[in-house]
């Protein structure tokens, strides 16, 4: 009689190693047009007389207290695979290339596994000048937090708030209870600004409200209409009985109208991703009150479908036609974009009237 060969021991490791990859095949296979996205809801006024010149727009921006020369960055995607590092050296040229931010995806797998690591430090050796946020979701120590802030050499602490993702995910965490004394206690213990984000499905008013009393610096609203993380999720289950699930959430322009209007100023710096496909829509949440816009899945298909060098032209692109669009609505800096006038219609505008937004007011806020 043959001997049993006993079943080979499960590796938490290795099984988050081929999630990694498995995200990013199915991330770059979901297209925007499957889905709805809220910045076709907002136009801008048009004004024929701007009163702006090219060559005097401005556009920097603060984040953290420090000046960007951009308002967009390349968002948190990936890492922790050899596949994936490459993807991240990629990333970073690019960035480097246009002056932009950039955060890493979430580390967790190289807390865990230490030479995991250089698919995630390989950011900073690509982009030595660059803007860099380390990303962690709210389950590690404050201690481990610090490690992937070193890990590299971050400006800012990227925390990820991901409770649809994980209750989809067959392996997902459950119980969210502490989440928000977590990231106080490691907004209090990091070296580094902390800027709090969701995933895809978008920050609410109160929400936002509950990270500003935690003592975050900012918050990334990024809503849905991007990488739909229970779509993903839902197709690595066996029954797929999520899929009902999907576009759950609200856009970034839901999240951005409810911020800006409401009884009281919300208090808390907000940048926007989530859905932005063009220079335009990252026009749209500035002018909506975001003081930079992130963009993930757009650039990770132009990379994988196109090459790094056509992930630098359209970097460079994107920046030189996001100056011409501020001309255009006569907006000098990013500030002077959040007095420009925006019509707002559709779904959007239905649902923002029901959270008490003046949509007529912000249609004509260049007159106050």
């Amino acid at each position: 009689m043959s001997t049993p060969v006993p079943d080979r021991a499960f590796d938490p490791v290795a099984e988050q190693a081929s999630r990694k990859d498995e995200h990013v095949a199915l991330a770059v296979g979901l297209q925007p047009a499957e889905r709805p996205n809220g910045f076709d809801d907002v136009a801008f006024m048009h004004h024929a007389l701007p009163g702006t010149s090219v060559r005097q727009v401005d556009t920097s921006t603060m984040v953290c207290g420090v000046r960007w020369q951009l308002p967009i960055y390349i968002n948190a995607m990936t890492g922790g695979t050899e596949a994936t590092g490459r993807l991240n050296a990629d990333l970073a040229r690019a960035a480097a290339g246009a002056g932009m931010a950039i955060a890493c995806g979430s580390q967790h797998i190289a807390l865990r596994e230490s030479a995991r690591a250089d698919s995630f430090s390989i950011i900073r050796r690509e982009a030595p000048d660059a803007f860099v946020l380390a990303n962690v979701g709210p389950t590690v120590s404050p201690e481990a937090a610090q490690r992937a802030v070193d890990m590299v050499e971050a400006n800012a602490l990227q925390i990820h708030l991901n409770v649809a993702q994980e209750l989809v995910m067959p392996e997902g965490d459950r119980d969210f209870t502490d989440w928000a004394e977590r990231i106080a206690a490691i907004t209090a213990a990091v070296q580094v600004p902390v800027i709090v984000k969701e995933v895809g499905f978008g920050l609410s008013r109160r929400t936002i409200a509950a990270l500003a009393a935690v003592g975050v610096a900012a918050a990334d609203v990024a809503g849905a209409g991007g990488t739909d993380f229970i779509t993903i999720e839902n197709s690595r289950r066996d029954a797929q009985e999520y899929s009902y699930l999907t576009g759950w959430g609200q856009s970034a322009v839901l999240c951005l109208l409810e911020a800006l209007d409401g009884p009281a100023p919300v208090q808390l710096p907000l940048l926007a991703s989530g859905g932005v496909r063009t220079p335009l829509d990252a026009l749209r949440a500035l002018a909506l009150g975001a003081q930079a816009v992130g963009v993930s899945g757009h650039f990770l298909r132009t990379l994988v479908a196109r090459g790094a060098s056509a992930l630098e032209a359209e970097l460079g692109a994107w920046a030189e036609q996001l100056r011409t669009l501020m001309t255009l609505v006569g907006a000098d800096d990013v500030a002077s974009l959040r007095r420009t006038d925006l019509l707002v219609t559709g779904a959007t505008a239905e649902r923002a009237r029901l959270l008490g937004v003046d949509l007529a007011a912000l249609a004509r806020r260049s007159t106050r």
